[in-house]
Parts: C-alpha cells; sequence; structure tokens
C-alpha cells in the first residue's frame, strides 16, 4: 500500500529537526553547526550553486576529486527531463541516505526492490566522511543481485527544481551514473530515477577485499563526521522498514567491533 511521506516521517524514517546540520564545512553558517553527537548531515538548503562551488573548490585544493562542469551536470538532467510527460509526476529510489535523508519534496513513498543491481560500498570517498590520508567509501548500487529501499513520487509541478537538487547532490563528480529502473512495491512497478555506479570512474573501487572495507568505514572521518555513521545509519533505517540485508547488518557489526563500539 502506497503510503504518503509524512508516514515515514513520522515512523522516524525521516531526517528530523534533531538531526539537521547545516552541511558540508566551509563557510559561516554552512556546515559548522547542527552536530550529532559529531555527526552533520546535509538538508535542503545545502544544495545550491554556492554549496557546488564550495566544494569544487575543495576538490581543486585537494586535487583528488574529477568534477563535472556546470554544462555536463544539466545535459545530463535536461535527458531525464526530456524522457518525462510533461505534467507528469517522477519517482526516485532511494537506497542509502536518499531513504532517510531525500532533502527534496516528496510527495509520497512506497517501499519497493529492483532487479539487477545490489548496494556495497564500492567508491573512495575523500571529502565528508573521509580524508586523502584516510579515505573512506561510500554506498552505490552495483551490477547483480536486488535491492530493496524506498522509491519517492515527486509531484509534477515540482519535478523540475526537485530534479534539479538532486543532480547537485549526486552528480557532481561523475562517480555515479543516472538510470531509469522499475520499483516493484506492493502498489504495483513504478518507474524510476537511480544512481548507480560508474565503473569508469577512478575513484570506483569496485568489490575490496572485506576486511579492508570494515577497516576503511570503521577508521575513516571528514568534516560531515564519521563513514561509520553513514553505515549505522543506514542499517538502522533498513531495520525501521523491515528489510532484512545480511551483508549490511554483517557489514555493520563487523565495523563495531573494529571500532571499539
Amino acid at each position: 500500500m502506497a503510503v504518503t511521506y509524512s508516514t515515514w516521517g513520522a515512523a522516524g524514517l525521516a531526517q528530523g529537526p534533531d538531526e539537521r546540520g547545516n552541511g558540508v564545512a566551509g563557510g559561516p553558517g554552512r556546515g559548522e553547526a547542527g552536530p550529532v553527537g559529531g555527526e552533520r548531515v546535509l538538508c535542503r538548503e545545502d544544495f545550491c550553486d554556492e554549496w557546488v562551488a564550495e566544494i569544487t573548490a575543495r576538490a581543486a585544493r585537494l586535487g583528488v576529486y574529477t568534477m563535472l562542469s556546470p554544462e555536463e551536470r544539466e545535459a545530463s538532467r535536461q535527458s531525464f527531463l526530456a524522457a518525462i510527460p510533461p505534467g507528469s509526476d517522477t519517482w526516485v529510489f532511494g537506497y542509502g541516505s536518499l531513504m532517510w535523508n531525500p532533502a527534496i519534496h516528496v510527495a509520497e513513498t512506497r517501499p519497493g526492490v529492483i532487479h539487477g543491481y545490489h548496494r556495497w560500498f564500492s567508491l573512495t570517498m575523500m571529502m565528508g566522511r573521509g580524508t586523502p590520508e584516510c579515505p573512506g567509501l561510500m554506498l552505490v548500487l552495483d551490477r547483480g543481485g536486488s535491492c530493496r529501499g524506498l522509491a519517492h513520487r515527486i509531484a509534477a509541478e515540482t519535478v523540475e527544481s526537485e530534479l534539479r537538487i538532486l543532480w547537485m547532490r549526486e552528480m557532481l563528480g561523475g562517480s555515479y551514473r543516472p538510470r531509469w529502473v522499475t520499483v516493484r512495491s506492493a502498489a504495483g512497478p513504478v518507474r524510476a530515477i537511480t544512481f548507480v555506479a560508474n565503473p569508469a570512474h577512478p575513484r570506483y573501487c569496485g568489490k575490496l577485499p572485506h576486511d579492508s572495507v570494515v577497516d576503511r568505514i570503521a577508521r575513516a572521518a571528514g568534516n560531515l563526521g564519521t563513514n561509520r555513521y553513514y553505515l549505522f545509519k543506514l542499517v538502522e533505517h533498513l531495520d525501521m522498514l523491515g528489510i532484512a540485508d545480511g551483508p549490511m547488518h554483517e557489514l555493520a557489526r563487523r565495523v563495531r567491533e573494529k571500532a571499539g563500539e
């Protein structure tokens, strides 16, 4: 049965007011307030041209990130907008933080599953929750298997604005590729946009040895907080959705042991 996003929020699946940090550090009032046990989360207001400029400048200083140009990012977004009939809603499939912190206006949310992809930590992270000296790992959808998550419906009148925010969030460096997927839910299938791993990107590291994944997530931290916070948040929300996701739960158990938590 379809449910409104506000219902999920009431159940604690959405980002609550006590979690609203201001995103990345790098400027007065942006990313320097709202810690949650030393952790920060991005909010809707972060995804703006100023934020993109800050991230791009930081990446250039570090010399470790390849960034898409504004023109490349907009061309990608326009290609997906062109595939949405005028006046139509569209859907976005979240498998990580888009489940609990979409940062876009959502009209409806449905639990669902996609086939052909699975989630895993296969993308090197050197900003946010990692550093060049101690890089962490980001979650991606990679080829093979299936993945349960949440499909968010974006109302027709907000598709333009919300996809702009979504592309700022997911398509800064080209490490993800937007894809149309079919999300199967109890209310029927929907066609949705999601973001999958780009195997050609230099930050893509594929299936690292399991011990290496555990070690990197347990140790890495950056200006947003620890890498393991993201993993623990993911497992918490999988549990709240009744999703038995064995590999993520096992990974979290091993990371807790490694970090001494």
